[in-house]
């Protein structure tokens, strides 16, 4: 099962309707603004690179995810008449460009040695930081993310057969 939706395409797809209810949630519903955060796309991305059977097979699969939900945010929001500013539109690219680097180093977190907690605790600061500085957070679903993040980085074991 994890093969069918570890794979660029299905990653592409996953993201492309990600991307639609994300905008359709930061239009019609007050929890909205959780999608347009960095923190969700954070996990996502975590979640993607350690359960990815390699490094390779993680960079792979997070470059689509992302720019599938950001085609799709950005169409759906042209369709819908949103707001949105090409800033956004240019940083979030940046972003979709840096994942799979970033998703290469996510996947080292689930190796042992202290190189791969010094990544697991970079990652929590950087959700941490960028929910106060950029967001004004971090609010109820910001520490909850966090709360995974830490169980998914420090306390999930994963198997890896390589």
């Amino acid at each position: 099962m994890k093969k069918y939706i570890l794979n660029p395409i299905s990653m592409f797809v996953i993201g492309a309707v990600l991307g639609i209810i994300s905008k359709y949630f930061d239009i019609y519903f007050s929890f909205g603004e959780m999608f347009s955060e960095l923190s969700i796309w954070i996990l996502f991305g975590v979640i993607i690179s350690i359960f990815s059977d390699t490094k390779k097979k993680a960079m792979i699969n997070i470059l689509p995810f992302c720019l599938g939900m950001l085609l799709t945010y950005y169409v759906t929001a042209e369709l819908t008449n949103s707001i949105y500013y090409w800033k956004f539109i240019k940083g979030w690219f940046c972003f979709s460009l840096c994942s799979p680097i970033m998703a290469y180093f996510t996947w080292m977190t689930k190796e042992s040695g202290i190189f791969s907690k010094i990544i697991s605790c970079g990652i929590i600061i950087v959700t941490l930081i960028s929910n106060m500085v950029i967001f004004d957070g971090p609010r109820l679903h910001d520490i909850i993310i966090i709360v995974i993040l830490i169980y998914l980085l420090f306390i999930k074991k994963i198997k890896r057969f390589n």
